[in-house]
């Protein structure tokens, strides 16, 4: 039986070579690794600030406090989400108001949003979720209407663009994850990326103990109270030399990903995510909508092939649904529609086209 797991990060000898480097130089902490990985995605992605930290839930707490976002204010969530989206903006003090998704995108719903909108609500954490890009100019006409700001949630999407313009250079900030699942990994990280010198300043203070970007002449200087998110040399190494083959680790998850499109793509009950108009997906999850889903997860699993749920519908958990300072705005259809029916099926940079059909052989014979 063939053993195939969900993701395999790309760990190559260069990558161990280059954290070796660094454990030999002695110096491990936040240091020049972290700042040229914090170059490389500025330049990757062609925004003016790129600010790494320990996560990326700690990354959108920061932004939310760079932005000022606290007690009285409200922040829009989509329902259909992990977690950390929601429960960042409770840490700050402010308000989560959960709107739906759009079942077939399972983008946040740009009508539900607009109607959720009060006087208290200063942002919106619209989630570009698997890899698929936002509608930006939906957004942005939000924005202006009722001057909002605009966080993303862009834990899945480096390499997603929208008409022709990387994720991370459209709303005021976005945060990306550095988790395992994540085809850049630094284990556990994040990366802040933004075009306000303001915020930038703020945040790189801010992780490092509220400490003054520039010392005086008396010396280290603290302007706020801070804290220690700092994403380590050893963990930047990482992440470091997978950003040198950005571009090939996305085309061939790309490449990978239509041709799960194509081998399904006939197949009577099973629906692909739709893609956003001008949008680049970066397919950092594949994922499809079918019937009997748990079902599929336990046999496939059985089967050998490590096959996971999409995320979460965060108004059926108790921390949102029996939460005072939580609004569920609406029914929640379409992240209903999207939790019980989304499967992620295995996508990393060395799966084979033999293991793709296994993998879509298998899946068939399940699903009616």
């Amino acid at each position: 039986m063939k053993k195939i797991p969900l993701i395999k990060p790309y760990i190559t000898q260069e990558v161990k070579d280059k954290v070796c480097a660094i454990l030999d130089g002695g110096y491990l902490t936040e240091g020049i690794a972290t700042q040229d990985l914090e170059d490389s995605f500025k330049d990757y992605i062609g925004c003016k600030y790129a600010l790494a930290a320990c996560n990326c839930t700690v990354g959108l707490e920061m932004a939310l406090r760079a932005m000022g976002i606290g007690p009285g204010d409200e922040v829009i969530v989509p329902d259909y989400t992990y977690p950390a989206t929601a429960s960042v903006v409770e840490i700050v003090g402010a308000r989560i108001v959960l709107v739906d998704v759009d079942p077939q995108t399972m983008l946040i719903d740009y009508d539900v949003l607009e109607s959720a909108i009060t006087e208290k609500t200063k942002a919106v954490m619209p989630v570009s979720i698997f890899g698929n890009p936002l509608d930006y100019e939906r957004l942005r006409r939000i924005k202006e209407k009722y001057h909002l700001l605009i966080l993303e949630d862009a834990a899945c999407s480096i390499g997603a663009e929208f008409g022709g313009t990387k994720v991370g250079n459209l709303a005021d900030i976005s945060v990306f994850s550095l988790h395992p699942r994540k085809f850049i990994t630094t284990g556990e990280g994040g990366m802040i990326t933004t075009n306000n010198a303001e915020w930038a300043e703020w945040m790189d203070s801010y992780k490092h103990f509220g400490m003054a970007s520039q010392d005086s002449r008396a010396g280290t200087q603290f302007d706020r109270i801070g804290t220690n998110y700092k994403l380590s040399n050893i963990q930047a190494a990482v992440g470091l030399v997978q950003m040198k083959y950005i571009e090939e680790l996305l085309s061939q998850r790309q490449l990978l990903a239509n041709n799960y499109i194509q081998l399904l793509d006939n197949h009577p009950t099973i629906r692909f995510q739709k893609l956003s108009p001008l949008g680049v997906h970066s397919y950092q999850s594949f994922c499809v909508f079918t019937s009997h889903r748990d079902n599929v997860i336990a046999t496939m699993r059985e089967q050998g092939i490590e096959v996971q749920i999409g995320t979460y519908s965060l108004h059926m958990h108790k921390a949102y649904n029996e939460n005072a300072n939580c609004k569920v705005s609406g029914k929640m259809e379409g992240s209903k529609y999207a939790f019980e029916h989304c499967l992620t099926l295995p996508l990393y940079h060395d799966l084979s086209i033999d293991e793709q059909e296994y993998i879509v052989e298998k899946l068939t014979e399940i699903i009616p």
